[in-house]
């Protein structure tokens, strides 16, 4: 199984969730918190899941 998608969901006035998809049709979801600067949040996040794109999803210790 590996992580093939990700989808990023802003909700006012500053929640962000975040939903990760794999190649075997499972997804998993997460939330991240934002204070004051959603968006620097959101391109950060998105920077980062790119890079996980092909990664193992159950190797968490190795992805964090």
């Amino acid at each position: 199984m590996k992580i093939s998608d990700f989808v990023v969901y802003k909700v006012k006035p500053r929640w962000i969730f975040i939903k990760i998809n794999t190649d075997e049709g499972i997804s998993g979801w997460g939330e991240l918190v934002s204070g004051t600067k959603t968006e620097t949040v959101v391109t950060g996040v998105k920077e980062m899941c790119s890079k996980l794109i092909g990664k193992n999803p159950f190797e968490i210790e190795r992805i964090w």
